[in-house]
């Protein structure tokens, strides 16, 4: 048996700089084709929670035409704040699938966030009204950010943001990352805020509905990304009702996403939209839905450009990994 052979490491300091926008938007694009194609294959996901107060779970698939095989292992633990750590944690592992000897495993903390962002992105370019200029944002952690990065780099025109977090106060640090790239103010009222918005994005921990249902009005986007585990939601009961639902995957969203609360809904995967087998053809009282439960394919993708890279730059940590 081999004796040479290495495992890669990819921390923190080696993933954030290589996580470049238009690579990380190409890798989660081709993500969704090859799903739509099932050219690529998505695994159970497992989605426990722990005696801890955290929530485990593992998402992974392969890609067969590509040699690709792998998993995110990742979660929530709401404690990590009183230690002055990020709640979310994840580890990316890529395999040879011929042999299922590991290659590399990596930070997967900023891969989640970016490659998250770039879907909500990709489902807002698609599904908004082009001429969309006001944001209602939920929630003003890292997700809540990035998703709000990647809406103000889709939406054509300069765009008024109001957000909503827990205090109701303002928060000068938030505000100081977007200032520049558009008009941004707490709100005082949710349901105005909703109501005056052209996107919603909801990016919370995903506790309980957020808003009134009566507050969206004909025409709004709402992108949501809190719920991803059974019985977490963000969205009143009778706005799935009213729109039509976009999802990254049916299975998923009906189980653990938004669709959960109503899976006799009919919904189109955003892949099916980018590959050019369905179309969206909104006018503009219609009422969308991405919700978003995260691929493993994302991951996947994402992870082998990180890979890749790595071993043209060498700036991996390589250590023997003999059989």
């Amino acid at each position: 048996m081999p004796n040479d052979a290495q495992l890669m490491l990819l921390n923190r300091d080696a993933v954030e700089p290589a996580l470049q926008g238009e690579q990380v938007l190409a890798a989660v694009r081709e993500a969704f084709i090859l799903h739509s194609q099932r050219a690529g294959r998505v695994f159970p996901v497992v989605r426990e929670k722990l005696h801890t107060g955290g929530v485990f779970g593992i998402k992974s698939g392969d890609i067969a035409t590509q040699e690709l095989l792998g998993f995110k292992a990742a979660g929530f633990w709401p404690g990590n704040r009183a230690k002055g750590g990020e709640p979310h944690q994840a580890t990316v592992a890529l395999f040879d699938p011929s042999t299922g000897r590991p290659l590399c495993i990596m930070d997967g903390n900023a891969i989640t966030t970016a490659r998250t962002g770039a879907a909500g992105g990709l489902g807002l370019q698609h599904l908004a009204r082009p001429d969309s200029t006001k944001i209602c944002l939920f929630g003003t952690g890292v997700q809540a950010k990035v998703q709000l990065q990647y809406a103000l780099r889709m939406l054509q025109e300069r765009c008024t943001v109001e957000y909503v977090n827990v205090s109701g106060e303002p928060d000068p640090v938030f505000e100081a990352a977007f200032k520049e790239r558009c008009s941004i103010s707490v709100a005082r009222n949710r349901d105005d805020a909703v109501a005056k918005s052209d996107v919603v994005i909801t990016a919370t921990p995903g506790g309980g509905p957020l808003f009134d249902a009566a507050s969206v009005q004909p025409g709004t986007h709402l992108t949501c990304v809190g719920a991803d585990t059974t019985g977490k939601r963000e969205l009143p009961d009778g706005v799935l009702q009213r729109a039509r639902i976009f999802v990254d995957d049916q299975v998923q969203a009906r189980n653990i996403g938004e669709c959960q609360w109503a899976p006799e809904l009919p919904c189109t995967e955003i892949g099916d939209v980018l590959a050019g087998k369905a179309t969206v053809g909104r006018s503009k009282a219609d009422v969308t839905v991405f919700d978003m439960t995260g691929l493993a394919l994302q991951d996947l993708t994402v992870a082998r450009f990180l890979y890749r890279n790595a071993l043209e730059k060498a700036t991996g940590i390589v250590v023997a990994w003999p059989w």
